[in-house]
């Protein structure tokens, strides 16, 4: 009987040791990361890191994605980012402008002459590396700076020339002056609106037109509140999707490596497989009856012309943004 006891006893006791150790091999980290879009090129990037981080980390980080917006609108995202109740996250780069006054470099007009031209331009080696810095003393820090889109314009009256921009109200990505004072000499009323309060706005005419990428345009269905759909010449929508810094030091060196390393592999979805779903997305809107305007050459040279010298003048206004400018431009030209 006592055999018998003392058998059990050691059983529990093997037991107990099995249930506490347990956690030591489960999971310890969970990732939210949040996007105000879905089934983009973003969304892929996200699955890919997730599949990435946690097949590489062996359990230890659970990566959890939340698209169209459901951890709350993107001002709540930014901020929830820099707090660290989201540890990751994608926006439009006006949004994250409010959070660190250098992101406004990625929406200087004329920087990038399209998508993969501005793939090219942040992935030269000193502008990575320059890119590191952002945030810093704000933290957060870049994952990948996310070359989203051609920006384009949706409108309810049509913008096929220059004049056309003349008193519309339209939202733009932002509120930070390089988002909107190029778009004020074009006659522009701009309004800062989340993506989430677009769709609305657009419906009841609040607006009457609104900036973003085709993918937004045709995954919410916008063809069916207005129609023409305008390519704004050399004008690049960029998404960075930012991390939280103390995030990467709390889950230690060894995993925080594979976070970068995953997000890094994971970038190159924003060439072809982005590429191929932007043409795809123009396809779908002309299917659903919209149309897609490019403007005639002489008239995207007038608005390059207005937007372009605008942008460089709001960014040479503080000096640490203009070095940033002047080694973006130096590298675009490089990789043209």
């Amino acid at each position: 009987m006592r055999a018998t006891i003392g058998k059990l006893a050691a059983i529990g006791i093997l037991a107990a040791g099995i249930l506490a150790a347990a956690p030591a091999v489960a999971q310890q980290f969970t990732m939210k990361l949040s996007l105000p879009t879905i089934n983009d090129v973003v969304h892929e990037y996200f699955k890919a890191l997730k599949a990435g981080i946690e097949q590489r980390s062996g359990g230890k980080i659970k990566v959890d994605i939340y698209p169209a917006n459901q951890l709350g609108q993107l001002p709540a995202v930014v901020e929830g980012v820099a707090l660290g109740t989201i540890e990751a996250a994608s926006s439009a780069n006006g949004f994250w402008v409010s959070l660190e006054p250098r992101f406004q470099v990625f929406d200087a007009p004329g920087l990038f002459d399209g998508v993969l031209h501005g793939i090219k331009t942040t992935n030269d080696p000193a502008i990575r590396a320059r890119m590191a810095t952002f945030g810093a003393d704000k933290g957060v820090e870049i994952l990948t700076p996310g070359i989203y889109s051609p920006m384009m314009m949706l409108t309810h009256k049509a913008v096929r020339t220059v004049a056309d921009f003349q008193g519309q109200k339209v939202r733009t990505q932002g509120g930070a002056p390089i988002q909107v004072e190029p778009f004020k000499k074009l006659g522009i009323l701009p309004v800062s609106l989340p993506l989430g309060e677009a769709l609305p706005a657009m419906q009841n005419r609040t607006i009457d037109g609104m900036i973003a990428g085709v993918a937004p345009f045709t995954a919410f269905k916008y063809y069916d509140v207005a129609k023409p759909l305008t390519f704004l010449p050399a004008t690049t929508l960029v998404a960075p999707i930012v991390i939280n810094k103390q995030f990467l030091t709390k889950i230690g060196p060894e995993l925080a490596a594979i976070v970068k390393d995953e997000s890094r592999k994971a970038e190159a979805l924003f060439t072809d497989w982005n590429m191929n779903s932007i043409k795809a997305g123009e396809e779908i809107w002309r299917k659903n009856g919209g149309e897609i305007i490019t403007l005639p050459p002489a008239e995207a040279k007038r608005y390059i012309d207005v937007v372009v010298p605008t942008g460089a003048q709001v960014l040479s206004a503080n000096p640490r943004i203009k070095a940033d400018y002047d080694a973006f431009v130096e590298a675009a030209k490089k990789h043209r």
